[in-house]
């Protein structure tokens, strides 16, 4: 049974590819942004071409979803898991190294 993914996703998918797109030149920058050993001219234009990038290409604009459900609250960063599915997979044995406890 195939879903269709719903917008939330598909945002959350844009957002990720826009990220990783821009990872590599947004770093370049804000170390040239961030090191004192450089003329503050050149660390002024560094600010200035980081602010130029969209919103969205920051990495703390991406959410954690759930891999199984979207959910995007309650989500173990580790497993990709949200609670519940976490909790479902782990009775079932599904997670390899956890399991239920019980005393």
């Amino acid at each position: 049974m195939s879903m269709r993914p719903n917008a939330r996703v598909l945002r959350d998918i844009a957002k990720r590819h826009t990220v990783h797109s821009n990872e590599l030149l947004r770093t370049a920058y804000k170390y040239i942004a961030r090191n004192t050993t450089l003329p503050s001219r050149v660390r002024y234009m560094a600010q200035l071409e980081l602010n130029n990038f969209p919103a969205k290409s920051r990495p703390a604009f991406v959410k954690d979803r759930c891999i199984e459900t979207s959910r995007g609250r309650g989500v173990f960063t580790e497993f990709g898991l949200c609670r519940y599915q976490f909790r479902r997979k782990a009775v079932h044995h599904e997670i390899p190294g956890v399991e239920k406890a019980s005393w």
